[in-house]
């Protein structure tokens, strides 16, 4: 089971009811995934190099300003990078910190601070929230309805290889502004993972799916013979095995792919306005527009990406 949606917007009039739309498809798609939800939001209002961390709160009521003032207070302390206390923004019990530092140094600072917290995105424009429960709870708790952006992906989850948590909900975010999110089972990532790991690559869960999105961040991280995300998918379909339906998101791109039996359902629609895909028809009937789209289902092992 599992639900996939995603929505890229071309039309930028659009662009503020990103949440809007995106909410009805993962309510539709609640009955495949009552395990866990999550969404990765893009929109580009960070300020000219800054990076947007999407962080988790240990607890309910947790003081993020304070932690903001303890990442400058420990910068000041120490080397004082000179870049001042993130902003922060708050979304319901966690919270999108944006910075000049970089993911190493924040990585660093949390460690430090509170190793409690934890990082589920970062990038330029992605934004990530996830947690467990079904579509509509989540979605109201995070406030998705009312997000802009110019693309989102979204996923609801029954569980299959690894724990009902938070961190095993999808999207995968594990690298600037990349996103996966997954319907299906890899039958040899343990293998993969095992090769990574020696390869020094580090993970935060036992998922199967958090192999394919760290296997998919090299791969465009190494940028051999100018690797991009369907180059990197196409690597990807030679070494995993198994039965899935992929729905990837960089900052640029959207991109979708089945193995080779497409046993698992997607349905893509194309507008002038936006391109839509979902686990199933349902969850793109009620899009604006949708009666004039070019609907159809990608072909087994056939990669289609759209730039943003």
């Amino acid at each position: 089971m599992c639900g996939i949606a995603g929505l890229q917007i071309t039309n930028p009039e659009l662009r503020p009811r990103l949440g809007e739309f995106l909410v009805p498809m993962l309510g539709m798609l609640a009955g495949r995934g009552p395990d866990s939800t999550g969404v990765a939001i893009y929109n580009d209002d960070a300020p000219p190099g800054m990076v947007k961390y999407s962080l988790r709160a240990p607890r309910d009521g947790y003081d993020w300003d304070g932690l903001a003032r303890a990442m400058n207070n420990a910068d000041n302390h120490g080397a004082g990078d000179g870049t001042g206390p993130p902003e922060v923004r708050h979304r319901g019990r966690d919270a999108v910190l944006v910075t000049e530092r970089g993911a190493d140094h924040v990585r660093d600072l949390l460690a430090s601070l509170d190793p409690q917290v934890r990082i589920f995105g970062f990038g330029a424009a992605i934004e990530v929230y996830k947690d467990t429960g079904p579509a509509p709870d989540v979605c109201a708790r995070y406030g998705v309805a009312g997000m802009t952006g110019y693309q989102g992906v979204g996923h609801t989850r029954m569980a299959t290889e690894s724990a009902v948590t938070t961190e095993h909900s999808h999207p995968f975010a594990v690298a600037p502004d990349l996103a996966l999110v997954h319907n299906g089972s890899f039958s040899n990532y343990a293998s993969i993972r095992r090769d990574l790991t020696d390869a020094g690559v580090r993970f935060d869960t036992d998922n199967d799916s958090e192999v394919a999105a760290r296997y998919l961040a090299r791969e465009m991280a190494a940028g051999v013979s100018g690797t991009d995300l369907a180059e990197a998918l196409r690597r990807l379909m030679k070494v995993f095995d198994g039965f899935y339906t992929l729905l990837v998101a960089s900052g640029s791109s959207l991109a979708v792919v089945r193995d080779s039996f497409a046993c698992k359902p997607m349905v893509i629609a194309q507008t002038p306005d936006y391109v839509a895909v979902g686990s199933e028809y349902v969850a793109l009937a009620d899009l604006p527009g949708i009666e004039k789209a070019e609907v159809f289902e990608p072909a087994p092992e056939e990669i289609f990406t759209w730039p943003a």
